[in-house]
């Protein structure tokens, strides 16, 4: 990664910590996925691109999360849009691409990415492990269905993840992304089997729990 290092600093020690404000399947440890599969994209599709502006875009997706999860994106880039001290690394149109990327990051968004950044960093916010999908599912339901019982949540993610990767879903990819492809094959085949995926999902969380991460 090309980037400029007061700019990686700045996010670091400024926007990073805002992550801790988001339930674990939206913290800091997936915006740092999301960060290195996005210049991993990038090197295998060989794109021309502005890495500072695929670094901004990736580390701002999803700070307003924990605010409303629901138009998270637009929060997102809205808190982005008001960080007055990014002027010292991106110029105006610079910082509207960056903008429209966040807006446009989400996989249920009913258009395309407005441009390569929207979809390198809408691509790459894709799970790359069943294991990282489960518990993200699980904790967002969590936040989602307050009070709810694993059972419930288990049925949530069921449902969710069909409409969202089954054969018929809506979760799109732009670019070549080997892992994605091997996520999307192993997510399909456990969704075929109601009863293994919740004891899969029931496995992952129960480990969560017994290392106090939920």
């Amino acid at each position: 990664m090309k980037i400029n290092q007061s700019l990686k600093q700045y996010i670091e020690k400024n926007v990073f910590p805002e992550y801790d404000k988001n339930e674990i399947g939206h913290g800091l440890e997936h915006i740092k996925n999301v960060i290195n599969k996005s210049f991993k994209i990038v090197k295998e599709n060989k794109l021309d691109v502005n890495q500072d502006i695929v670094y901004a875009v990736a580390a701002y997706h999803d700070i307003g999360h924990h605010i409303d999860s629901k138009k998270h994106e637009i929060i997102s880039a809205e808190i982005m849009s008001k960080d007055e001290n990014l002027k010292e690394f991106f110029d105006d149109d610079e910082l509207v691409v960056i903008k429209e990327a966040i807006e446009d990051h989400r996989a249920s968004a009913k258009r395309s990415p407005r441009s390569v950044y929207g979809r390198i960093v809408s691509t790459a916010d894709r799970s790359g492990s069943v294991e990282e999908c489960l518990e993200r599912t699980y904790t967002y339901g969590q936040k989602l269905l307050p009070g709810a019982t694993d059972d419930e949540l288990f049925e949530n993610a069921f449902n969710s993840l069909t409409k969202k990767f089954g054969e018929k879903g809506y979760a799109k990819h732009y670019y070549k992304d080997v892992s994605y492809d091997n996520f999307l094959r192993d997510i399909r085949k456990l969704l075929q089997d109601k009863d293994k995926f919740k004891k899969t999902q029931r496995e992952y969380i129960e480990n969560l729990k017994a290392k106090h991460k939920i």
